[in-house]
């Protein structure tokens, strides 16, 4: 509120009204500024008696507001410390396996066909579609590996092995360490193979196994097209 000076003319805007004493009108302003939360406006410039309100008032009232900010506050940090920490501990402390893509079409399952051992299964997909890591691990493999055509070999910390065959393109190098989602290479159709696909083994102290359970038993349900990690995030 602007103070008008003594020597500044009286001017009304629409109807004129009835002149008030300069204390009633100074003491109805203060009062509606106490009720209506007009404690930051009332001051010394603005409103000359305003120093007729208790000043043990205004500073409890003062507290309480700074005090109210202050629990808002830290109940904003807590909720961030929250969900910082379920964050960190989906990253960090759970088991994380995937699919190795989306969209396919399962076919050809683990299992006899055509006279010998399938060691494997096979995820159609449009050539050059990528696919990833299902677990963390390091890269023991990575080019032209006889009927698997170009291939990717991930070595993973609990002994187990995916391989990942036919590839088009590969986009990692030996050695390299990956995590559970890493592009790896391109779906293609290359070593023996008839049409473009992923075809996905999974090896444990050399020996091949049934992808399907193996992973399920990890929350990867290949049939399914289903990850468990992403629903166990999204419930917390």
């Amino acid at each position: 509120m602007r103070q008008r000076l003594s020597s500044e003319p009286d001017r009304y805007r629409g109807r004129r009204r009835v002149p008030t004493p300069p204390r009633s009108r100074y003491a109805a302003v203060v009062t509606t500024a106490f009720v209506g939360a007009g404690i930051v406006a009332l001051g010394a410039n603005a409103l000359p008696d305003a120093k007729s309100v208790s000043p043990s008032a205004l500073d409890e009232l003062k507290q309480a507001s700074i005090t109210s900010q202050d629990v808002t506050a830290r109940g904003d940090s807590a909720d961030r410390a929250t969900r910082d920490s379920r964050i960190d501990k989906t990253s960090t402390e759970q088991d994380v396996w995937l699919l190795p893509l989306h969209g396919y079409e399962f076919n050809s399952p683990y299992g006899m066909r055509w006279g010998k051992l399938h060691t494997g299964i096979d995820l159609v997909a449009p050539e050059g579609t990528p696919y990833v890591a299902v677990h963390d691990g390091t890269v023991t493999k990575a080019g032209w590996f006889g009927g698997y055509g170009y291939a990717v070999i991930v070595q993973h910390a609990d002994g187990s092995e995916a391989i990942y065959g036919h590839s088009s393109a590969i986009n990692v190098k030996e050695g390299q360490q990956v995590k559970a989602g890493d592009q790896l290479g391109l779906v293609g159709n290359t070593g023996h193979s008839y049409g473009s696909h992923l075809h996905l083994e999974i090896h444990v102290n050399g020996q091949p196994l049934d992808p399907v359970p193996f992973l399920k038993e990890r929350g990867v349900d290949i049939q399914l097209e289903v990850e468990a990690i992403y629903d166990e995030v999204a419930a917390s």
